[in-house]
């Protein structure tokens, strides 16, 4: 049975809009009803005669909106067992970044730049936000995260998964899950990217350094220094793509 205790959801679907038009509406119909339901990741949907009759459409256009919902993680369609709320995960994030990521390689880098600068405003700004989470940081992983960079560079070794275990370690007790998604959304297109890449002009004892200076200067509190670390450890990347 169709719920009562909640708001109707009027769907723009037209007859006049064309078919792709007329998808579209459907869509953000069906996201509106979710929003409007305050239906929680993992909750059931109404079933697709309740979904069709409430919103107007036929079964055909119906099953092709939430195949296209499905794509982006808005819905989870469990066969045999009902359609759920998605988690809606980044995983389309990252596919559609890092296909531009690979476009630029092989042109101007630009895309590459411009994620590159999404990423360090993000973190930059989140400077303030860390040293106000002090107590909660896990300075002993941030220590041993570092010791094994500096050990690895001191055989010509660099471990690429210690620099993402640094980054969430120092950003997970801000308590923001979004936050460390997105970063591990720029980290893995970053990584993906490394190989077709120029060359970096320095070693892994430098990176190692960037680390190892961002983490005294979160150790003493010190923002100016901090802030200063964090954009020499950006700064060796930006030299890499120009």
């Amino acid at each position: 049975m169709r719920r009562i205790d909640s708001p109707p959801v009027s769907t723009p679907v037209s007859r006049a809009g064309g078919a792709r038009a007329n998808q579209r509406a459907l869509q953000d119909a069906i996201k509106r009803l979710i929003v409007q339901r305050g239906l929680e990741p993992g909750a059931p949907l109404p079933t697709e005669p309740e979904l069709a009759e409430e919103l107007g459409v036929s079964r055909h256009p119906l099953r092709e909106a939430m195949k296209a919902l499905q794509a982006i993680g808005i819905v989870d369609i469990r066969h045999g067992y009902g359609t759920y709320v998605g988690s809606v995960p980044l995983s389309g994030l990252e596919a559609g970044l890092a296909f531009r990521g690979a476009l630029s390689v092989r042109g101007d880098f630009a895309d590459i730049r411009n994620l590159l600068e999404v990423r360090e405003v993000l973190e930059t700004g989140l400077v303030g936000r860390v040293l106000a989470a002090h107590d909660e940081i896990d300075f002993g992983a941030l220590e041993e995260i570092v010791t094994a960079m500096e050990s690895e560079a001191a055989r010509g070794q660099w471990a690429p998964e210690r620099d993402w275990a640094f980054h969430e370690t120092l950003y997970r007790p801000l308590g923001n899950e979004l936050v460390l998604e997105l970063l591990e959304v720029f980290w893995r297109v970053f990584n993906t990217l490394d190989g077709q890449l120029p060359e970096a002009r320095h070693g892994p004892e430098t990176t190692a350094g960037w680390h190892r200076r961002i983490l005294d200067a979160l150790r003493s509190r010190d923002e100016p220094a901090l802030r200063a670390a964090v954009n020499e450890h950006f700064e060796g990347i930006r030299a890499r793509v120009g």
